[in-house]
């Protein structure tokens, strides 16, 4: 019973979870460094359409990416609920913008369903897979082909 009990717990994860215009997404909680509010920001010239600009976050340089202009779904307006997920990346932290913040979910990852092509307005190639809760759909987002910036 203990070894059937430790098999599903390695199975769930905490998903933080946001939205990118209407669509909610998700990220594995241990990839998620931090949120902030921060959207005082330099532009950098000639960078990919989605950099929205960098920021010192506490000393550390953070390139700040619209998740919304770089998922395809349009640009994300700052308003009051707007926040910035920094996560880490080999080339250092990296913000991504988004419309606003959800909550904190378990997720069982072996019930996880593959992407569709797109989810909405979102590009599903952005996606490892889609969490289906009581309520909602969830996308949970791939880090790693996010963090491309040159695609």
């Amino acid at each position: 019973m203990i070894k059937e009990h430790s098999e599903k717990s390695s199975t769930l994860s905490e998903l933080a979870t946001f939205y990118i215009g209407d669509a909610l997404c998700g990220l594995d909680i241990l990839q998620v460094q931090e949120v902030n509010k921060l959207m005082q920001m330099t532009q950098v010239p000639q960078s990919p359409e989605c950099v929205l600009g960098i920021l010192n976050l506490r000393g550390q340089i953070v390139t700040i990416i619209d998740l919304g202009k770089k998922l395809g779904s349009g640009k994300t307006e700052i308003t009051g609920d707007t926040r910035n997920i920094i996560v880490n990346s080999p080339d250092g932290p990296v913000g991504l913008l988004v419309k606003k913040i959800g909550d904190v979910i378990q997720a069982n990852m072996n019930h996880i369903e593959p992407p569709p092509a797109n989810m909405g307005d979102v590009q599903g190639k952005y996606f490892t897979g889609v969490h289906e809760t009581s309520s909602s759909l969830i996308g949970i987002l791939n880090l790693d082909k996010v963090l491309c910036i040159d695609e």
